[in-house]
Order: structure tokens, then sequence, then C-alpha cells
């Protein structure tokens, strides 16, 4: 299924006119983000499904000295969204201007005349508008005033509360990859595009793809079992460290460097999603080079057994 990205929303084609849509920042786009959509949509199932969503998150506009923090940068949230049956994507570019707009304007200038979603539905914690003044109740208001349905959906939970973006946040920084994927409803990837390294892991008989953390949250360090996915949709299974390398003690911020086994070729300027599945071991200081090089054959035969490979045979 094909899915429309808006990223003006001051000129909408009239071919994206008349959605049901979700609003929210859908950061991750996880179980408790599908159960809002499928609510939202099962309202109108006659009307084409849309979300409404931000960039950047407004928590990096006012708050830019937190330190990064994004589960999916905008094409994983898309390809994610599109996964759920999304059909617009209506991508607001979140900035100053925008954030005074009052809540009345956000409804009335925005999600009425600009965008003509003629349903709207969200979760109980979405605010909007300058400072958060809109809230669910007004939503529901507003929209009625203007001949819009309105959904609210109560937040899907479980035994430790209601799924959320932090929650999976915390799961990842504390090392839990596959618990993080049980929320998702599918593994945690950073996608990026490959940079030139230093070459050091060719050096070590393990060459890697270096992608710079960027906006992304940065999960325990350490290695981890990984699938990798090509641009031509291609994936292979592989070894990846995230961190600093203090090995090499090179004083750089951390990145991601991932192997794809049994995999020759170059794969420098191509995006990549590195997608973790299982943490081996935190990460480490190791006694020179030859130390390292050992550690990181049994990291890649852990990494195997981990994602059910067959051994390699050399």
């Amino acid at each position: 299924m094909t899915i429309s990205l808006h990223t003006n929303w001051r000129d909408i084609p009239a071919a994206a006119h008349g959605c049901a849509a979700a609003l929210g920042n859908f950061d991750g786009v996880h179980l408790g983000h599908a159960h809002l959509l499928r609510s939202v949509f099962a309202a109108r199932p006659d009307l084409p499904p849309a979300v409404v969503t931000f960039e950047p998150h407004p928590r990096e506009l006012f708050r830019p000295q937190d330190p990064p923090f994004r589960l999916t940068l905008c094409t994983e949230r898309l390809e994610a969204l599109r996964a759920l049956g999304v059909r617009h994507v209506f991508q607001i570019g979140f900035d100053r201007a925008f954030s005074e707009l009052t809540a009345e304007q956000f409804v009335d200038d925005v999600l009425h005349n600009a965008l003509h979603l003629r349903h709207v539905g969200c979760g109980p914690d979405f605010a909007f508008g300058h400072r958060r003044g809109g809230h669910v109740g007004f939503l529901a208001e507003r929209t009625h005033q203007l001949g819009m349905g309105f959904t609210a959906v109560q937040a899907l939970a479980d035994e430790g509360g209601p799924f959320s973006s932090s929650r999976i946040r915390r799961l990842l920084q504390d090392g839990y990859p596959s618990e993080a994927a049980g929320e998702l409803g599918r593994p945690w990837c950073i996608r990026g595009v490959v940079q030139h390294g230093d070459k050091r892991g060719r050096l070590l008989g393990f060459p890697t793809a270096n992608i710079p953390l960027g906006r992304h949250l940065e999960p325990a360090r350490g290695v981890y079992a990984v699938t990798i996915r090509l641009p031509d949709g291609r994936s292979h299974i592989g070894v990846a460290n995230i961190g600093r390398r203090p090995t090499i003690n090179d004083g750089q911020q951390s990145r991601l460097e991932a192997h794809l086994f049994d995999f020759e070729g170059d794969l420098y300027g191509q995006e990549l999603s590195v997608c973790l599945h299982t943490l081996l071991r935190e990460e480490k200081r190791f006694d020179g080079l030859d130390a390292l090089k050992n550690q990181i054959t049994l990291d890649a035969a852990l990494a195997r057994q981990a994602l059910g490979a067959a051994p390699s045979s050399h």
C-alpha cells in the first residue's frame, strides 16, 4: 500500500482532503500508537486513514540541550505508519511560529481549513496549541462545533501501565532490546548513512559500516546481535558495537559500527537500518588490539548463535 507524505500543511492537494486522522508525535510507532490508529480508523472506515504529526518533535525545539532521544526519525516513522495502513501523513514543520498558534487556531486553521479533515482522534495525553493550552475536552468540543467527527481513545496498557515511547526508551537504555521490540511490535532500528571510519575494523578482520547515532536515542553501550536492512530490501545478520570504543580511546562521540556476516561490497553513502535484537555484552576496554580481535571473534560467534545462524566456515 502506498503512503503520501505532505510536509506543507498550507498546500494540501485535493486528493488528500477528507481523511480520518490520528493526532500525535508517534515517536517509535509502538503498540499503543497502533491501537490509537485502529480505533480512529474504525470509527470512520469509509474515509482515507491519515496521521497528523510534527517534525521536529516539539521537545527537540524547546529543549535543544537534551541528549538525543528519538526512537524513529522521519523515514523509519513513515515506513512504520505505512505498515499500519496509513495512507496520508501530514507532517507539520514544528517551529517557533507554529508553536505560537492557539489551540483554537490549530483546530480551525490547520485541521479544519487547511487539512480538510472530516474526523480526528487522539489519546488521553494529547496536548496542543500555545503552551499546550488545548486538551482532549477542548478538541472534542471544537470539532463538534465545526462539524468534524472526533474519537477519544483510551491508552493501551498492560500490567506495567500504558504503552509509551518513554517506557521503550528506558528499556533500550537499560539494555533490553527484545523487550523494547515486544512493545514496538518490531525490532528497534537505527537508520543512517554509512560514513567513512578509520578502517580499523578492516585491519582486525571485521570490516564495519559506521553510522552516526545523530538524533537517535543512544541505547545501552555494548555489542549487539543485529540484522541490517540494505536499501535494496535485502537483509543480513551481523554484530554491532554501540559506544565510544574505549580500547582505541579515540575520544569521539558514540556511534554504531555494524559488521555484516558473509557480505562483500561497498556500503559507503548508503542508508542502512540496523535492528537490535540482543545485547551480548556491555562496552569494555581491552588490553590492546589482539585482545579486542579475540573478543570480536567471540562476539560474532555469539551473535550468530543468538540469531539462530550457522557458524561461519572461516
